[in-house]
C-alpha cells in the first residue's frame, strides 16, 4: 500500500521559551530581529549530508532531512518577503534572490493574491487567499502524493497546530530566552496530548524533539 502523504514542520527554531520569530520583519531583519536563533544553523543542510562540504554532525543529519519526499512547501507572507498591504512595484521575488532553495511550488498565504513566480530550479510561488484547509487541499494537489511542508513562520505554522492539520515536527529548541516576539504556541495549551514527542539533545546545546501525531 502507497505511503500516505503527510504534513509536516521541518526545522523549525525555536528559543526556551517558545519564540520562533521577531515582531518585525524588516528587508534588514528577515526574522524580526530574532537572527541568534539561527547562530547554529547550517544552510547547507538543505543540500543532504552526501553533499555536504562539511563533518557530519548529529545536528547536521537531524538538519538534513529538511527536503527530503517535500512536494510543496506552504509559508506565510512575511517569509517571502517584508511587504505589507497590496503588492508593490518593486521587483521583489522573494529573500532568495533566484535560487530558492524549495525546487518544488510553493504557496504563499496572503490576502493580496498576485501572479505566479516561476524560477528555473523548480520553485514556483503561488499567492494565495485561503484558510489552512484550503490551502493544504491546494497543496496535496500540486504535491502529487509526496509530503507538504508547513514552513512557516511561527504564526502560519501556529494556525495549522490550532486546526489540527499537522502530522509531523522537527523543533530545534534553542539554548537562549529571547523574552518576546512571535510565540509557536500562542493559544495551543494542550497540544502536546495530541502527539508522542521524542526529544534527542546535541553536543551544541540544540534539542531536537520530533512531534508525530498519536
Amino acid at each position: 500500500m502507497a505511503r500516505k502523504a503527510q504534513v509536516r514542520v521541518d526545522l523549525m527554531s525555536v528559543s526556551l521559551d517558545g519564540y520562533a520569530a521577531g515582531d518585525h520583519i524588516t528587508l534588514d531583519e528577515p526574522i524580526g530581529g530574532a537572527g541568534e536563533l539561527f547562530s547554529n544553523f547550517d544552510g547547507r543542510v538543505i543540500a543532504g549530508v552526501q553533499n555536504a562540504d562539511a563533518p557530519i554532525s548529529a545536528d547536521r543529519v537531524f538538519s538534513s532531512v529538511w527536503g527530503q519526499g517535500v512536494g510543496v512547501e506552504i509559508m506565510g507572507r512575511g517569509k517571502f518577503g517584508p511587504q505589507q498591504g497590496e503588492w508593490p512595484d518593486d521587483g521583489w521575488r522573494g529573500w532568495w534572490e533566484d535560487e530558492p532553495p524549495f525546487q518544488t511550488p510553493v504557496i504563499v498565504l496572503t490576502h493580496h493574491e498576485r501572479e505566479p513566480i516561476t524560477f528555473d530550479n523548480g520553485t514556483v510561488f503561488h499567492f494565495v487567499d485561503a484558510s489552512p484547509a484550503k490551502a493544504l487541499e491546494l497543496a496535496l494537489d500540486l504535491a502529487e502524493g509526496r509530503d507538504v511542508r508547513i514552513g512557516g513562520g511561527p504564526s502560519t505554522v501556529n494556525q495549522f497546530l490550532r486546526d489540527d492539520l499537522v502530522d509531523f515536527m522537527h523543533l530545534s529548541i534553542n539554548p537562549i530566552v529571547l523574552g518576546g516576539g512571535v510565540s509557536l504556541w500562542s493559544g495551543l495549551g494542550g497540544i502536546h496530548t495530541r502527539f508522542d514527542i521524542e526529544s534527542v539533545p546535541t553536543s551544541t546545546g540544540l534539542i531536537h524533539q520530533f512531534w508525530n501525531r498519536k
